[in-house]
């Protein structure tokens, strides 16, 4: 990993030398008409300059500087992704477009594979044991914020179980930026929600902010997550092609990227559950498969009736 990320810091950087001291030679050695702005093209060069520098400091540790490793691969998907939308645009030189295809896809896939093995090493704690726990030892264990166990809870009224991926995570920031409107429907619903999270007991208020108010979980060691059925997820289910399309509208929306809170492997899901049992599951198939509500309410047996409405 080390050699990668310095062989990708010198390649970008030598890119940053060649378009500011010889601003034009690309262009020429391609046959490709010269810019018109060679300022533009030569800040182009600099800001590549200063990515592949990143490259060269994150390469001193490439487990804990995976933000850099994020960076250039977002960057590199930007690249192919306008590849693919300009490939049959007349303007464009073919040559141009494959030297830029080419350009990305040499780091694409290895930084994909740092990124990978940032993510294993940065899992969750190890659960206290082999064999997941039953629902039933799961609920008389673990504790809402409020106090009582999931499994006196649940006997009073119906409990809507949101379990979240790591608190860094676009999908998680934006299930929390829309929190007042999942809330207000599980009321609807007579139900209560409660959020699920990993990190240790408290942690999560820094980054709930003023929404400190909703009933949660504390589970570091996901053997809550495993009780009910969620696993670590696979590469389609954290990088497939979906995820990056919805991790890009999500951001686009302001949800922005934070820093690894949490197992980043950890897949979420969202669950019904009332007087100690599952009444109906909608765990996620990919990471950014998020909460619907109003379709798992649909799930509820029509003979489901809560014992006391949510206040």
């Amino acid at each position: 990993m080390r050699g990668i990320l310095i062989a990708a810091g010198i390649y970008h950087i030598l890119f940053a030398v060649v378009a500011n001291c010889w601003p034009y030679s690309c262009f020429d050695l391609l046959h490709i008409a010269r810019p018109n702005h060679v300022l533009l093209w030569q800040g182009i060069g600099i800001v590549i300059g200063i990515l592949g520098a990143a490259f060269l400091f994150a390469s001193r540790n490439p487990i804990k500087y995976w933000g850099i490793v994020l960076t250039g691969l977002i960057k590199f998907s930007l690249g192919i992704g306008f590849f693919v939308l300009e490939i049959n645009h007349p303007d464009t030189s073919s040559m141009t477009l494959w030297l830029l295809a080419l350009d990305n896809l040499i780091w694409w896939f290895p930084f994909l594979a740092i990124l990978w093995a940032s993510l294993r090493a940065h899992a969750g704690v190890p659960p206290t044991r082999d064999e997941p726990y039953s629902i039933t030892e799961a609920a008389a264990s673990y504790r809402l914020s409020d106090g009582q166990s999931l499994a006196e809870a649940s006997q009073s009224r119906m409990l809507t179980l949101v379990f979240l991926r790591h608190f860094g995570c676009t999908f998680t920031r934006q299930i929390l930026r829309g929190l007042e409107g999942i809330e207000k429907e599980a009321r609807e619903h007579q139900a209560e929600l409660v959020l699920v999270h990993m990190l240790q007991n408290g942690k999560e208020t820094q980054y709930l902010g003023d929404r400190n108010g909703v009933t949660r979980i504390a589970d570091p060691r996901c053997e809550l997550y495993r009780a009910f059925g969620l696993g670590k997820g696979g590469f389609i289910e954290l990088f497939g092609p979906q995820v990056w399309w919805r991790a890009a509208l999500s951001i686009f929306k302001g949800c922005g990227v934070g820093h690894l809170a949490g197992d980043g492997l950890q897949m979420p899901g969202a669950f019904i559950f009332y007087q100690g049992k599952i009444i109906a599951a909608q765990p996620a198939h990919s990471s950014s498969d998020l909460p619907n509500l109003g379709q798992l309410f649909k799930e509820l047996p029509k003979t489901t009736t809560p014992l006391s409405a949510t206040p």
